[in-house]
């Protein structure tokens, strides 16, 4: 298993892109083979092979699985290569049973709807939820490359694995051009300061921080990021919640405790959140470890 993330160099760049990250599954690695992804407020931009497959599921569990997976639950997203995974609220399932290698572009919240300024026919002019599609690098950054399309990825795959480094250079060169051009409109502009704030504001004070009424927050935030202050805030606490439970044994974890850190009320409160959010009970959860970052471990900068 190989796997690393880090962040562009550009500063231009940083303003729409949180980080570049790279995941590697080799055909005899033993892993859990459907591992559940953690509501993203982020669009990621994933580059793979073109013959590799992909899926992401909603509500698939393990004794339901027998091929082929894409016909057989309703909501699921399924294709070969580059894809972009959009913002989810919801908990995907993945269908890791396979070899697999994903060179990841992992986009702030909002930069879609900033991409959408420049009338990109590759994105909706609403914001997309819970969806992976298909796509083309070269037809994204209007550049020709410099070799066919599955060749160039195969390429950056390649330094990924033995030069990250170099790789993330490669990336904000190739990205520069592209991203140096996207717009910001008001209602852009006010979320970005919003987003800047989320994580130590009170929701209901925030319109006043940013001098404009709630209700005109609220609007901008749905329509740039197709979540809700609500919805956004939740998510990168529960991202939070499982990277403190990720470095803990479960007879370690006092659930008690954790639901005064993160700021429930008591623990019937934690206990519904994550029903709600995993679709697990905070034991069950600790038992099974199947998220991605519990399959995978945390990725580290290299």
């Amino acid at each position: 298993m190989i796997n690393w993330i880090q962040a562009p160099q550009s500063e231009v760049l940083s303003n729409l892109i949180a980080c570049y990250w790279f995941i590697e599954k080799t055909k005899d690695a033993a892993s859990y083979p459907y591992p559940k992804l953690n509501p993203d407020p982020s669009a990621h931009l994933i580059l793979s092979p073109s013959d590799q497959a992909y899926f992401y599921g909603l509500d698939l569990h393990e004794a339901d699985v027998t091929e082929p997976l894409a016909f057989r639950h309703k909501g699921a997203s399924f294709g070969f290569g580059s894809h972009w995974l959009y913002p989810h609220q919801q908990t995907l399932q993945l269908d890791h049973r396979q070899a697999f290698v994903h060179l990841g572009i992992k986009f702030r919240p909002g930069a879609l709807y900033r991409l959408n300024l420049n009338e990109n026919d590759e994105f909706d002019s609403q914001a997309v939820l819970n969806q992976a599609k298909a796509t083309q690098l070269q037809v994204l950054i209007k550049e020709k490359l410099f070799t066919k399309e599955n060749l160039f990825v195969q390429e950056l795959i390649s330094l990924a694995r033995e030069e990250p480094q170099l790789c993330c250079d490669q990336l904000d060169k190739l990205l520069l051009p592209w991203l140096s051009q996207v717009k910001e409109d008001r209602h852009s502009l006010l979320v970005g300061r919003a987003l800047t704030m989320l994580a130590t504001r009170n929701i209901s004070a925030l319109g006043k921080s940013l001098n404009c009424s709630q209700r005109t927050l609220e609007r901008s935030f749905i329509r740039v990021t197709g979540l809700s202050l609500k919805q956004c805030q939740a998510i990168n606490k529960l991202e939070v919640l499982l990277e403190h439970l990720y470095q803990k044994q479960a007879q370690d974890i006092d659930w008690v405790e954790v639901a005064f850190e993160f700021g429930f009320s008591d623990q019937p409160h934690l206990i519904r959140h994550l029903k709600k959010q995993l679709g697990q009970t905070p034991k069950r959860y600790a038992k099974e470890r199947g998220f991605t970052i519990d399959v995978y471990g945390g990725v580290s900068s290299s």
